[in-house]
């Protein structure tokens, strides 16, 4: 009976990473040894493997909608005092504007000095200009679609800044209603466990759609897609890696008092599981496990601050933005005044609010800042080139801020149980949730 107990299976952590390496290598193997367009690359890469992957994001999605209204509803009912609502809204977008300025200065600063597109000529690469659909919308107009005209077509369209506007609304009504709408109230939570059990069991599968989804992608790009503009890709890997363990490590300890490298490690299969899907809205659910019961942060917090990053947390994002703009600038010999700099971090931190967590578009939202500083559009082809491999390290990133200051504004509210913190609990759920009554 001890053996048995003291023999632990891998925890997810250990299945995600596993899963993960042996996708870059089988998928770097189908690149060497499959051409694109055989069978083996049409029935198995662009078949079972497109197929698994797009199964397992679309399980994950499917909980994304119903799992951030019903928490933050949830949330909102249990912080039903106007003030600590206020000054959780208030704090958390603060720090996500900070956050993301600081990412696109660390951006600017290490491209200036590293130089990736020094002797690139792009113009001779690329023909003609390439035209770039229109997607800027304007603060204005941001600041007006937050508030739904029809909250049923905004769930469907996953507008989650409509969705997470509605349901901090209702929530509030149903914390000052209090006992008067209990069965309501309960509805919510009961519902709320329900999905949070769901996740637990989605999650089982989550090393075989990780697998499948990275096998994909490294077999498509190759070591040889990669080379060209490797020099890139490392800048900006570079400024993820400084905003991550130093930017982050820093306000973290500020805000906090505690360990960042001991979150670094509870965090770990958020980290990977964000890398591997490109997502951060598919990532919503486990991060919220994941700081609940790994990091003691109190559900009413992390419940409005996670879905709230997910839709305007773009550090990651704003990295490979700010490292993209010097880039092109240098491979077409343009020179970038001190003004222009300023205005791509202003520009960045301003598109970041309107765009959506999901993979790809941060590329598109690339055409906005470059349109800002007149930079030619024809430089964002070169980029689209290697943007899923940029997109992964991004988008985990953005998933980590989003925890981080989740932490903070945890800790600033006193609602932050550090003895669960400091408990040794990194591996992830090993077993569905169960009731809190039990």
């Amino acid at each position: 009976m001890s053996n048995q107990q003291t023999r632990k299976r891998p925890s997810l952590t250990t299945w995600i990473l596993i899963s993960l390496v042996a996708g870059i290598v089988v998928g770097l193997l189908i690149s060497a040894v499959s051409p694109e367009g055989s069978p083996f690359d049409q029935y198995v890469t662009e078949g079972l493997f497109y197929v698994l992957g797009q199964w397992f994001i679309r399980l994950m999605q499917m909980l994304v909608i119903p799992l951030v209204f019903c928490s933050i509803v949830c949330g909102a009912a249990a912080m039903a005092d106007p003030k600590l609502l206020g000054k959780v809204g208030i704090g958390t977008l603060l720090m996500y504007i900070i956050t993301t300025a600081l990412a696109v200065l660390i951006a600017i600063g290490l491209a200036q000095l590293v130089a990736p597109g020094v002797g690139l000529d792009l113009a001779s690469v690329i023909m003609a200009d390439t035209t770039t659909a229109s997607t800027e919308v304007s603060m204005a107009e941001t600041l007006i679609n937050i508030i739904p005209t029809n909250i049923i077509e905004a769930m469907n369209n996953g507008a989650m800044l409509q969705i997470i506007f509605f349901a901090l609304i209702l929530g509030f009504v149903l914390g000052r209603l209090g006992s008067k709408v209990e069965t309501v109230n309960r509805f919510f939570e009961q519902f709320n466990t329900v999905m949070m059990t769901m996740i637990d069991i989605m999650l089982k599968v989550a090393p075989i759609g990780i697998f499948c989804l990275i096998a994909r992608t490294f077999a498509n790009l190759g070591i040889t897609g990669m080379m060209p503009m490797l020099k890139f890709i490392l800048t900006v890997y570079g400024g993820l890696f400084i905003q991550l363990f130093i930017v982050y490590a820093i306000i973290f300890v500020l805000f906090t008092r505690l360990n960042p490298f001991r979150f670094l490690r509870k965090m770990l299969p958020v980290i990977l599981f964000a890398f591997s899907t490109s997502s951060s809205n598919a990532t919503i659910p486990l991060n919220l496990e994941t700081l609940e019961r790994k990091c003691g942060v109190d559900e009413k917090v992390a419940s409005f601050t996670i879905p709230l990053g997910a839709t305007i947390n773009m550090s990651g994002t704003a990295i490979m933005q700010g490292v993209a703009v010097v880039f092109v600038a240098q491979a077409f010999g343009i020179d970038l005044s001190t003004s222009a700099l300023m205005t791509v971090v202003i520009t960045a931190v301003t598109a970041a609010i309107g765009t959506a967590g999901v993979p790809g578009v941060g590329t598109i939202m690339l055409a906005m800042v470059f349109e800002s500083v007149g930079l030619p559009a024809a430089g964002i082809a070169m980029i689209m080139g290697v943007d899923r491999i940029l997109d992964m390290g991004r988008t985990a990133v953005n998933v980590t801020g989003d925890a981080v200051v989740t932490m903070c504004m945890a800790s600033l509210t006193k609602t932050l149980d550090r003895n669960v913190f400091q408990s040794r609990n990194e591996d992830l759920i090993e077993e569905p949730a169960k009731a809190p009554s039990e």
